[in-house]
């Protein structure tokens, strides 16, 4: 059987877990991991380390896109107060959701999708509604999903805690850290 090609969005190990457990056996799933928003560098690395080490185990590939946050920084220059979910998170999706669109249609991936949608905190319907928008420009199909549902999420902590990846606790961004109510990440 020749499965479909999916570039898949990764923001991290965790949150590529379930994604990855329910689209494996339909599509060829390659990760793809765009994130300037990740901040400090350790702890972007630390997420790139992390992913490399879930591709590895579940089979799949991945590609590491270069990091450069001050592209990020320039986007979202006057919403550095704005609240979780606010709208300078809806200028981040945005940004990595359209990179991710150039990448799969310029290699000519058959869908593109992203990992965000299994956060409890993240807008699902606003995440999806942006794929859907930028899949039109890009003329590449998105394939929308919330990753939450059916128990996404801890499932997603399950998984985690087989593959032993590093859990964060913030969503990634300096201005996501500052909120931090939890004591500090657990393996």
């Amino acid at each position: 059987m020749n499965k479909k090609k999916l570039l898949l969005h990764s923001c991290c190990g965790p949150c590529s877990t379930v994604p990855i457990e329910r689209l494996q056996s339909e599509f060829e799933i390659v990760c793809f991991e765009y994130n300037p928003n990740i901040h400090p560098e350790k702890e972007h690395q630390l997420r790139v380390d992390e992913l490399k080490t879930l591709a590895e185990q579940v089979g799949v590939d991945l590609i590491v896109s270069e990091y450069k946050p001050e592209q990020w920084f320039d986007l979202v220059k006057g919403f550095e107060n704005e609240p979780e979910g606010g709208k300078r998170c809806e200028i981040c999706f945005h940004m990595r959701l359209e990179h991710t669109a150039k990448f799969a249609q310029e290699n000519s991936y058959d869908f593109f999708t992203t990992t965000l949608t299994i956060s409890p905190h993240k807008n699902a319907k606003l995440i999806n509604k942006i794929g859907a928008e930028i899949a039109k420009q890009e003329k590449v199909s998105f394939l929308e999903f919330n990753f939450k549902k059916k128990d996404g999420y801890k499932r997603s902590i399950e998984l985690s805690k087989i593959y032993n990846l590093y859990r964060q606790n913030y969503c990634g961004c300096i201005y996501s850290r500052r909120n931090i109510k939890l004591p500090g990440a657990a393996r």
